[in-house]
């Protein structure tokens, strides 16, 4: 009889063990799985913004006086509609174009005054020329990349414009206007890029006209302010 009951007691000692070993497995492989879905979907993010961007400056090419982009009056081709509201894809991702806007602006969701756009702060150092961030292309990235993609998920991309930090002439909704303005033709890009579970990347691209189009000066990882 007691070495029943021991024999008993191993036996559930050692299905306690396996299975302890078992769940520490699927959890191993769970985590695993998200890890690798996770850094898919970062590259998907960054390759996402830099194309973006570049369609941003492909259409940029084609106008000739960049303060209509710095006003709101001149946009991409690569639009989906007002440059406001929310979009959902079809993941249950949302993105609400106004809050992308005042965050580029101000660092928070809610609109800006223009005291505050205009506040010299560590990031925003340049009082008056502070840059006044405004949607330029947004769309869905199935809708740039066409038919035919093979992209698992869908990502949301944007391009904000805004007059770039050597401006001197006191309207950061004009590009350069005052003679011998070292930012006379040149602005500011931000591609930004929304995907599945939260993921975001942004590029900021310093860009000025050159003989045969438009010319990168610069190119860093974007951050919010």
């Amino acid at each position: 009889m007691k070495e029943t009951g021991v024999a008993l007691v191993i036996c559930v000692l050692a299905m306690t063990l396996l299975m302890a070993l078992g769940a520490a497995l699927v959890l191993a492989t769970s985590t695993e799985t998200l890890i690798a879905a996770n850094f898919r979907t970062a590259h998907e993010g960054r390759y996402a913004a830099a194309a973006v961007l570049e369609r941003a400056m492909a259409d940029l090419s084609t106008i000739p006086d960049w303060s209509r982009v710095l006003d709101g009056s001149a946009t991409s081709g690569f639009t989906d509609g007002p440059p406001s509201g929310s979009r959902t894809l079809a993941d249950g991702v949302t993105v609400d174009l106004g809050e992308v806007v005042n965050l580029a602006n101000c660092g928070r969701p809610a609109p800006c005054t223009e005291s505050q756009l205009d506040a010299i702060t560590v990031e925003r150092p340049w009082g008056i020329n502070n840059p006044r961030w405004r949607l330029y292309a947004y769309g869905e990235l199935d809708a740039l990349l066409g038919p035919g993609n093979s992209l698992p998920r869908s990502q949301y991309i944007l391009v904000l414009a805004a007059d770039d930090q050597a401006e001197s002439d006191g309207n950061p909704l004009v590009d350069g206007s005052n003679p011998g303005n070292p930012g006379s033709g040149v602005i500011v890009l931000r591609g930004e890029s929304f995907g599945a579970r939260g993921a975001h990347r942004a590029y900021e691209v310093t860009v000025s006209r050159g003989s045969s189009g438009v010319r990168i000066l610069s190119w860093r990882n974007g951050s919010l302010p």
